[in-house]
């Protein structure tokens, strides 16, 4: 029978505990607004503004200066790095420079455009292939005012397919340029499958793009810019995805970008399909094939979204589509301009806060309580899960004497801004006296326990053993080396764990030098799994901004690991066949292959205070130990890791964490 006398005092512990939180919390508030006042007030803030404005006025965004600037600077930055490779005779800078960029180096995309991209011979083989199926892919141009030499090479790049059933809609918004209809005309008198309507007005990104979608009688519709080009072989591979996966109706591809001088830079090699991750940022972009039955059902393009049209259309067919596959090759190139940068320089806000509206009208639509905010960058942004209720939380820290480090970690987990949470210890052989006069002293406190293990060390077992007695609906197993950064790092965490679908929460772990530890688990890399970005410094952007993006990933560390209990039970828990090593990795994979998702977020930041040179396997016995659980991994995952991890680019290297292509 409830005890009410109990009850009510748990309810005001719980009371206390809010009420210190919300004090903590705008004490903090406070101090970060002070701090941002004194930043702006500063000599040098003063002095950094008017240079930015200096040099945006006097080297525009994407001219010819800007670039010749950025040439220049990234030649006097090559001398040191040069110096740095002379004096260790390596070939080049170390890679831990690669934090420096999110793109990948030039020197390096050529050296796999040329191993990987088919040849000549290779493009040639293509133009005889025949496909089981073979549907008719109309490629959607909204055309308005492009300059004369980008119109052509974008025809060019749809008429120069080696795939042949296609045809090319263009709708032209009453072009004011004079080339632009006897481009047009020209186009489709020489090639029937080019079909053209001339608006009486312009209707705008929109009504332009919707226009050309009218004029579509294929049976998938690929979105092209005016001024950008398709690789000659996009619509081949768009079609082979399509007849190895007949149920797909919304296809992406990765892209680049073509310079001012005509060079292919900035590759997006890209996850696949990562929902989370598209709530932060449009990764999907270009080349996005829909189903025309899709995207008549999706509404075509909304008016009101000019500037995040395509994003806006990528989220309401996402909510509808039967499947989504990734074409994990770069099938579409992203001109870079002075005159179209300059033609939506006045719109480019207003394009990020229609986004902004996107996004919300998305989470809207799916019944989602949340909010909306602008990313750390322009063109990303950052999701606020509204949390009605504090669902309550088991954490569960293993323990064996290390009284300092335990210490840390639970009062840096008091000091958080959620309250509803019990802690359970699990002793498992502590020999100092010390240690079980804190487990004493711990266990006073209502919302504490310690639970004692007294079998041999297995931390899969250890764990399964705690939240068996773990009451809480959700899971946080947490590492007694770790220390909360950010007071509202388990809130942000809960926030995400309790949306439909998701299935395990990781965070962003640091070492103590403030460089990054973890930032989600490449599965693969190293053999069985490793960290991606490993050792960038804890502003970086990492590799197309991940850093700063909540996303999808295949797995994250047991350091610091949140779970639904029904999803911890629907992936079985624990195998304990894994004693130590790659158990938080094998959790995820079966939370995966439950039907789960598995999300990385930075906004829940924490010092893991494992030493980067730590020497886990030192002896005979361990090194034995290691390499059963290795090919236990290998024999059970072995599907898995021939596919590679969905997240992680086929093309990228798994023998480093930093993105590195595979050419390289």
């Amino acid at each position: 029978m409830p005890d009410p006398v109990s009850d009510l005092a748990v309810a005001h512990r719980r009371i206390e505990q809010l009420e210190a939180a919300l004090s903590r919390r705008t004490e903090l508030l406070e101090q970060k607004q002070a701090e941002l006042a004194a930043v702006r007030a500063s000599k040098a803030f003063r002095a950094a503004s008017f240079a930015k404005k200096l040099l945006d006025r006097l080297f525009p965004l994407h001219t010819r200066r800007r670039t010749w600037l950025k040439r220049a600077a990234r030649r006097a930055g090559a001398v040191p790095a040069a110096l740095w490779a002379w004096r260790k005779g390596t070939d080049g800078p170390p890679p831990a420079d690669r934090h420096l960029s999110e793109c990948t180096p030039p020197d390096e995309y050529r050296r796999w455009i040329a191993r990987y991209e088919p040849t000549a011979a290779e493009l040639k083989r293509q133009r005889g292939h025949r496909f089981g199926r073979s549907p008719t892919v109309s490629v959607v141009v909204p055309v308005y005012n492009p300059p004369a030499a980008y119109l052509e090479a974008m025809i060019a790049s749809v008429t120069g397919q080696t795939y042949p059933n296609w045809e090319l809609c263009l709708a032209d918004g009453a072009s004011t340029a004079p080339h632009v209809r006897p481009t047009l005309e020209r186009a489709a008198a020489v090639d029937r499958r080019v079909k053209v309507a001339f608006l009486p007005a312009n209707e705008g990104i929109v009504g332009n793009s919707n226009a050309a979608a009218g004029l579509a009688t294929g049976d998938y519709l690929a979105l092209l810019d005016h001024d950008d080009e398709l690789a000659p072989f996009a619509l081949h591979e768009v079609v082979a995805a399509v007849n190895e996966q007949p149920d797909a109706d919304f296809l992406y591809s990765d892209e680049d970008k073509i310079d001012l001088h005509g060079d292919r830079v900035e590759p997006n090699f890209k996850p696949d399909w990562s929902p989370e991750t598209l709530r932060g940022r449009n990764y999907v972009c270009h080349l996005t094939v829909l189903k025309k039955t899709l995207f008549d059902a999706a509404g075509g393009f909304r008016p009101g979204f000019d500037g995040s049209q395509d994003y806006d259309l990528v989220l309401r067919a996402s909510e509808r589509a039967r499947r989504i596959a990734h074409v994990p090759h770069v099938l579409y190139h992203w001109r870079m301009h002075a005159q179209s940068t300059a033609a939506n320089k006045g719109s480019k806000n207003y394009a990020f806060e229609a986004g902004k509206r996107a996004v919300g009208d998305h989470l809207a639509r799916l019944g989602v309580d949340a909010s909306v905010h602008d990313g750390s960058v322009l063109g990303t942004y950052q999701v606020v899960y509204h949390l009605r209720t504090q669902p309550l939380v088991s954490v569960i820290v293993p323990n064996k004497d290390q009284v300092a480090l335990l210490s840390r970690c639970v009062e840096s987990l008091a000091k958080g801004s959620y309250a509803n949470y019990e802690l359970l210890v699990v002793e498992n052989g502590s020999q100092l006296p010390g240690t079980h006069a804190y487990y004493r002293e711990l266990a006073k406190q209502p919302h504490a326990r310690v639970l004692e293990w007294t079998k041999p060390f297995n931390y899969a077992a250890v764990n399964n053993f705690a939240a068996a007695a773990a009451r809480g609906d959700l899971l946080l197993f947490l590492n007694n080396d770790t220390e909360a950064i950010n007071p509202d790092w388990l809130e942000a965490m809960v926030k995400l764990a309790v949306q439909p679908g998701v299935g395990a929460v990781g965070a962003k772990l640091l070492y103590a030098d403030d460089t990054v530890q973890h930032a989600g688990i490449v599965v693969g890399m190293g053999g069985v799994a490793g960290h991606s970005h490993l050792f960038y410094p804890r502003d970086a952007a990492g590799y197309m901004q991940r850093l700063r993006l909540t996303q999808n990933v295949a797995a994250v560390t047991g350091a610091c690991l949140l779970m639904p209990r029904r999803a911890f039970d629907a992936a079985g828990g624990f195998d304990e066949g894994f004693v130590l090593a790659f158990n938080d990795v094998d959790l995820c994979l079966s939370v995966l292959k439950a039907g789960y998702r598995v999300v990385w977020t930075p906004d829940a930041e924490l010092y893991h205070l494992e030493s980067k040179t730590r020497g886990y396997e030192d002896t005979a016995e361990k090194q034995a130990r290691f390499k059963r659980e290795y090919d236990l991994f290998h024999l059970k995952w072995a599907s898995f890791l021939k596919a590679g991890d969905p997240y992680y680019s086929r093309h990228f290297r798994l023998d480093r964490p930093d993105f590195a292509l595979k050419a390289a």
